[in-house]
C-alpha cells in the first residue's frame, strides 16, 4: 500500500466519524452537510480557511464559491493546481447566516478534525487564509495585519498567513499582496 493510499484511508476513517453537522454540539442551524478538506493527501502545501459558505455547503466542497474561484486563479498564476495541494477549513459546517465562527466552535473543530487532518497530510507549508485560521493555529493573539506574508514557525511547520479571498473580493487593492503570498508559499516547498 502506498503512502498516498494510506493517507486517503486515514482521512476517510477520520471523516466517517463526523458525517453530519448534527454530530457537532454547535449552533449549526442552516448547515446541510459537513464540508471536509479535499485535494492531494501527499500535498506539501495545505491551505486552511475559516468555514464553508453557502455554495460550499450546497456542494460539499471547500472553496467553490466566488472566493474559491479567486483562490484557484491565484494558485494557477503561481503554477499550482488544486489537485497538488490540500484545501480545508477550520470549521467544517457553515455557521448560521454565514457569521464568523465562535471561539468554542473553532476550538472544537480544530481538536476533533483539523489537527488530525494536518497530522495525516503532514504538509511542509500551511497557508492560513484570514484571521480565524491564523488564530486557530497560532493561538498567540497574532493579528493578520501584522503577520501577513511573514513565515510563522510552529511544531516544525512553516505557516504563511495571508488574507482570505473574501477579503480580497471586498478590497481588490490587496490582490497583489495575496498573489505574492501564494507565490512565496510555493517557493518554500
Amino acid at each position: 500500500m502506498s503512502q498516498k493510499t494510506s493517507k486517503e484511508q486515514l482521512l476517510k476513517k477520520l471523516y466517517k466519524q463526523f458525517s453530519h453537522c448534527s454530530d457537532f454540539p454547535l449552533e449549526t442551524t442552516g448547515a446541510t452537510r459537513v464540508v471536509f478538506g479535499e485535494g492531494n493527501p501527499d500535498a506539501k502545501l495545505m491551505i486552511i480557511g475559516e468555514a464553508p459558505g453557502k455554495q460550499e455547503d450546497e456542494l460539499g466542497k471547500p472553496f467553490v464559491g466566488r472566493s474559491g474561484k479567486l483562490l484557484t486563479s491565484i494558485l494557477e498564476q503561481a503554477g499550482l493546481t488544486r489537485y497538488e495541494i490540500f484545501i480545508t477549513n477550520v470549521v467544517k459546517c457553515r455557521p448560521p447566516n454565514n457569521r464568523k465562527p465562535k471561539p468554542h466552535e473553532v476550538a472544537l473543530y480544530k481538536k476533533l478534525i483539523l489537527l488530525q487532518e494536518i497530522a495525516i497530510i503532514n504538509p511542509r507549508v500551511i497557508v492560513t487564509l484570514g484571521a480565524t485560521a491564523l488564530e486557530a493555529l497560532l493561538e498567540n493573539g497574532t493579528k493578520i495585519s501584522k503577520a501577513r506574508g511573514i513565515v510563522q514557525h510552529q511544531n516544525g511547520l512553516l505557516i504563511v498567513p495571508t488574507y482570505h479571498p473574501a477579503y480580497i473580493l471586498r478590497n481588490p487593492t490587496k490582490l497583489n499582496d495575496f498573489a505574492q503570498d501564494i507565490k512565496f508559499s510555493k517557493s518554500l516547498l
